[in-house]
């Protein structure tokens, strides 16, 4: 898939990972929407693009519905990436009881079904567009995490989340090869994100120097180069990568 003159949705754009990945995009030519939840990150970001943006939360199906047609346009989409999620940190059970039923409906909710409603609708716009090179009609990414194979404790919640994401994709790949539209999932490890920027920086260089090599936090433009590099190798699909630096996640 060639990135310039195509159109992309890039799906929790405001920042971090989806922020860096909309900027790379635009900046190889593609035509950008960013949808967040955030007015002020959604509006802040398509605006320094000269990009079209949309505020809805993931689990709004018409709202997303809305938004993947903006991202269309009056063209085709061809690129979707799906970058929202929330994280959510308690142990199953304990001293205070069990795990709070609320916020790990909340998390599937928002990091598993949300990617799921993004694929769908993304998905359905791809496999009506005319066909590029080799029957190719579009590529979806998807957002993992290294949770969903090293969860650690108190990540039942999201790691459940991610682990559902990890497992939709090769079926996801499987039922829209014949349409021309590929999906990949990332599943990136310790990155310097708005999340972890709240962190002291000591604490955020003991994180990084975890990291077998290269010892530091992943940079969300190294995402974003995954991203375009899947966008562009036709036989990238349905695969999920690590991208995490060698860390395999301790317990704790």
């Amino acid at each position: 898939m060639q990135i310039s003159g195509s159109r992309a949705l890039v799906v929790g754009g405001g920042s971090g990972l989806g922020e860096a990945t909309a900027r790379e995009l635009a900046a190889r030519g593609a035509s950008v929407t960013i949808v967040d939840i955030d007015p002020g990150r959604a509006t802040g970001v398509a605006e320094d693009l000269g990009a079209a943006c949309a505020v809805c939360d993931v689990t709004d199906d018409d709202a997303l519905a809305a938004a993947v047609e903006l991202a269309a346009g009056d063209g085709e989409l061809r690129i979707s990436v799906c970058c929202a999620g929330i994280g959510w940190a308690e142990k199953i059970a304990g001293s205070r009881g069990p795990h709070a039923a609320e916020p790990f409906r909340r998390t599937i909710a928002v990091n598993l079904v949300g990617t799921f409603n993004t694929l769908r609708l993304a998905a359905a716009a791809m496999v009506g567009n005319e066909p590029l090179e080799d029957g190719e009609r579009g590529v979806c990414v998807n957002t993992a995490s290294i949770a969903a194979f090293d969860g650690q404790i108190g990540q039942v919640a999201y790691s459940a989340s991610k682990g559902g994401i990890v497992g939709l994709t090769l079926p996801a790949a499987r039922d829209l090869a014949s349409a021309g539209v590929r999906v990949n999932t990332i599943a990136p490890g310790l990155f310097d994100t708005p999340l972890l920027a709240a962190l002291p920086e000591p604490a955020r260089e003991e994180l990084g120097a975890g990291v077998p090599w290269p010892r530091r936090l992943g940079r969300p433009a190294e995402y974003a180069a995954l991203v375009c590099h899947i966008v562009e190798n036709r036989m990238l699909n349905g695969e999920t990568i690590r991208l995490d630096g060698a860390l395999r996640m301790p317990p704790r």
